[in-house]
């Protein structure tokens, strides 16, 4: 049963990400004609806290969004600008029409299913679980994962022990509420964005001292988004599996990865949503898709590997790839 409409979210800008947010509003449009809800492309706006205009100034790339329906929703960068751009994800909430629910996506990201029959529960928000143990790194004088994880669920008053997966082992990372920011959803965005961006804020300004030790640098966004999402009511059961990084969604993160590790159906859609002239046209400005999509270097980094059976590190990959030649970013 298909939900009630809702609103995508992706953060565009000048360079790679432009190029990603037209290809993201493409692959939605070819596999969720279903989809009612309006599509935003948050664009952060010149400021102080940016020394170059981060905006879209590419009018072909305008008008290309334009033509798949995507709106520009410009932003203001108030507390992180270039010196933490994955804090455009949490700032850009704040813009959203308020009091509709919501979906952000990465723009790496192809829609690879309808959209619409995903079933979200917007009362009780959740995000991508295709994460690995980036965070917290405990260090061998303590604290570890249950003290780090605490002092940041007291900061904020919330409750910590009905955060955690008691099926997993004390000390082991997938125990406490772990999410990769790639995809996060709710109810509101101005109240999700509001709650997102005060407890980043605080741990950036004034880290607990159990953090001591701790990189909050790229992992901010990632460390408060599972207290934002507990904080509301939701967490790692709220959304069924096999949607969302699944049949209906593909993370992609970098051109040669898609094509080194992702199924048959995430290159498909990725040639079937770049096939169109209109399209051509304005992504072959980027030097990664013009090489990997349109002239195939694609397919020859895809015949590198058996996707049944991959290298379990990623690392591996990225280096078969560049020990190649075939590597682009």
């Amino acid at each position: 049963m298909a939900n009630a409409p809702f609103n995508v979210m992706i953060v565009g800008q000048a360079g790679r990400l432009q190029y990603e947010a037209l290809l993201f509003a493409a692959s939605l449009r070819h596999c969720s004609p279903g989809f009612a809800g309006r599509l935003f492309v948050a664009v952060p706006q010149p400021g102080p806290l940016w020394d170059k205009d981060p905006g879209i100034r590419d009018q072909d790339v305008l008008q290309a969004l334009a033509d798949q329906g995507a709106e520009i929703l410009p932003f203001e960068s108030k507390v992180f600008g270039a010196a933490y751009p994955y804090g455009n994800k949490i700032e850009a909430l704040q813009v959203l029409p308020e009091g509709e629910p919501f979906v952000f996506f990465d723009t790496d990201t192809l829609i690879t299913g309808e959209l619409a029959e995903v079933p979200f529960d917007f009362s009780r928000p959740s995000a991508s679980l295709r994460v690995e143990g980036t965070w917290p790194k405990p260090t061998l004088y303590g604290p570890g994962y249950a003290g780090i994880w605490q002092s940041l669920y007291t900061r904020f008053g919330l409750d910590y022990l009905s955060s955690l997966d008691l099926s997993q082992p004390d000390e082991f990372w997938k125990r406490y509420l772990y999410f990769n920011a790639g995809f996060f959803y709710g109810a509101c965005p101005r109240a999700f964005g509001k709650r997102f961006l005060v407890y980043a804020q605080s741990v950036r300004d004034d880290p607990p001292l159990e953090l001591a030790g701790q990189s909050l640098e790229p992992w901010l966004d990632q460390i408060m988004l599972p207290l934002v999402i507990h904080s509301f009511g939701g967490g790692r059961d709220a959304l069924p599996a096999g949607f969302l990084d699944g049949e209906t969604s593909c993370h992609y993160r970098l051109f040669p990865l898609l094509y080194a590790r992702e199924s048959d159906r995430v290159v498909e859609v990725l040639h079937e949503a770049a096939a169109p002239n209109r399209i051509k046209k304005v992504l072959k400005g980027y030097e990664p898709i013009k090489r990997m999509v349109y002239q195939g270097r694609g397919e020859k980094v895809r015949a590198l590997f058996d996707r049944e059976n991959l290298p379990r590190r990623e690392q591996a990959i990225r280096n078969r790839i560049k020990s190649e030649g075939f590597w682009m970013r």
